[in-house]
């Protein structure tokens, strides 16, 4: 065992301090540190409580860059937290001290839940000096609720100045967004009401109706299932009246006009750009909206109480807007499909409003294989992939978890599938839900069970049904897998 190791701080000017296992056992999940002085050590380590540093050097050692600021914003947003925000009280227990790098005391934190939002909004969500009423009658930030089920329900303090500022610094890494000037674009959206825009169930609203400055939504409905074929004509020509620099969408919207405008050979605006949000893009959903797009998607991640955190580059990888928030990376066990996966915790940077440190959405992602990208952008950490939610993992008969990237890998071979669902019901039987339009369908119960029992084990029990349509989730998005029964995501992941 090391007693003591030489720690070089990662941002530039940092000074070297000396860290022993005391402080190793004081952090509840891991870290990555650089560890250039231990000899025929890659850079970055993760350490464990009372870990042996010498059995823990990950297949590579990923470098990201960082500007000395980003360390700066760190430091900021967690000693005010600590300090002035009730719900963290109980956090300084955890952590180790303002002589540590900055690194050391996030990951010495725990997550900040949605629960623990509930529990404290609004006052102990702020510094006692910031007035949610004089905010409020200022017009400065509005109340807004998120999208979901009762237990991911909460409100959450919306700061359109800030979110502005965080969006446009997210187009630096796509030059998609080149020849579009932020804020005097036009933006059609194609999402579900329930997160945005305006609810008509029972009647059709005129376009002027749902026009909101530069703003055109597209869809008024809370179930696509409902859509007819006049509504959807409706989406192609309004796209056409309209003419948007570029359409946001939830890709399951999308992908569903898609195949009334292929189905009906049509043909359709094209805007500068698609911007895939909301929801996982599955392979099938961006084949289908191929058939009718050729403008560039662009997948962007974010969340309302972070604002936006990845975008997609021209290379498809996806890059941290780390100008406007932290990302701390808790990796899965080796055993479980780590060190490069794992969940990501979300701190946002000088929102004055919002004091989320280490938040938890419950997403699951993978880290670029050798941390650079070959569109030559470097700074913040990159990704590969974003592999889908906590709420979307399965497990395998032997207990290993799946994310739902893996699911849609397994699925996308089957021939004649527009929409897919994975069910577990218990450790060995699964249910996949299909929709397809082909008549012989015997050969696609076939193909399905072999790639599921490749990805699960051949002792998993796959029955397959067929369904006219999938309804959305509550919150208004799809739910593509889950099991019926409670994971526990912590178990997985490097202690």
């Amino acid at each position: 065992m090391i007693d003591k190791i030489n720690l070089r701080v990662q941002y530039p000017g940092g000074p070297s301090i000396t860290i022993d296992t005391g402080i190793i056992q004081k952090l509840n999940c891991p870290v990555l540190l650089d560890h250039s002085e231990i000899p025929n050590a890659e850079r970055l380590i993760p350490l464990t409580r009372g870990a042996d540093i010498t059995d823990k050097l990950p297949a590579s050692g990923l470098k990201w860059r960082f500007t000395p600021g980003y360390y700066r914003r760190s430091a900021d947003a967690l000693n005010t937290a600590l300090n002035k925000v009730a719900v963290y009280a109980p956090w300084k227990a955890f952590d180790p001290g303002p002589d540590y790098p900055i690194d050391v005391r996030f990951a010495a934190m725990p997550g900040l839940t949605k629960k623990d939002i509930r529990d404290h909004f609004p006052k102990g969500m702020l510094p006692p000096d910031m007035d949610i009423n004089r905010g409020l009658s200022d017009g400065e930030i509005e109340l807004v609720d998120t999208s979901g089920t009762t237990e991911e329900k909460i409100t959450n303090i919306w700061n359109q100045k800030w979110w502005d500022a965080s969006e446009r610094s997210s187009w630096r890494f796509n030059s998609g967004f080149d020849r579009i000037v932020y804020g005097e674009h036009r933006e059609a959206l194609l999402v579900n009401p329930r997160s945005t825009g305006f609810i008509s169930d029972d009647a059709d609203l005129p376009m002027d109706k749902r026009r909101l400055s530069r703003f055109l939504y597209l869809n008024e409905k809370t179930d696509p299932a409902t859509w007819t074929k006049d509504l959807m004509t409706r989406m192609v020509n309004e796209l056409a009246i309209f003419q948007p620099d570029i359409l946001e969408v939830n890709p399951s919207l999308l992908a569903r006009l898609c195949r009334f405008i292929s189905a009906n050979n049509l043909t359709v605006f094209q805007p500068s750009v698609i911007v895939l949000t909301y929801e996982y893009t599955t392979r099938i959903e961006y084949r289908q909206i191929r058939k009718a797009f050729l403008s560039p998607m662009i997948s962007s991640y974010g969340t309302t109480e972070t604002g936006y955190v990845f975008t997609e580059c021209e290379a498809g990888r996806l890059h941290q807007n780390s100008d406007f928030c932290r990302v701390d990376f808790q990796p899965f066990k080796r055993e479980y499909g780590g060190p490069r996966t794992g969940r990501i915790l979300v701190t946002p940077f000088d929102n004055p409003w919002c004091y989320f440190i280490r938040f938890d959405a419950g997403d699951i992602v993978t880290l670029e294989e050798g941390g650079s990208c070959p569109c030559g952008r470097d700074s913040g950490i990159i990704l590969s992939s974003i592999n889908g939610r906590k709420a979307n993992l399965t497990l395998t008969t032997d207990g290993r978890p799946v994310t739902l990237a893996e699911v849609d890998e397994a699925t996308a071979g089957p021939a004649g599938v527009e929409q897919y669902k994975l069910i577990q019901k218990d450790s060995f039987n699964y249910e996949l839900h299909l929709v397809s339009r082909i008549r012989e369908k015997g050969q696609l119960v076939l193909d399905a069970q072999k790639a599921l029992k490749g990805l699960y084990g051949m002792d998993a029990v796959v029955d397959v049904c067929f369904d006219d349509d999938f309804p959305p989730e509550i919150s208004g998005k799809s739910l593509i897998s889950r099991a019926l029964f409670p994971i526990d995501l912590d178990s997985y992941l490097e202690e």
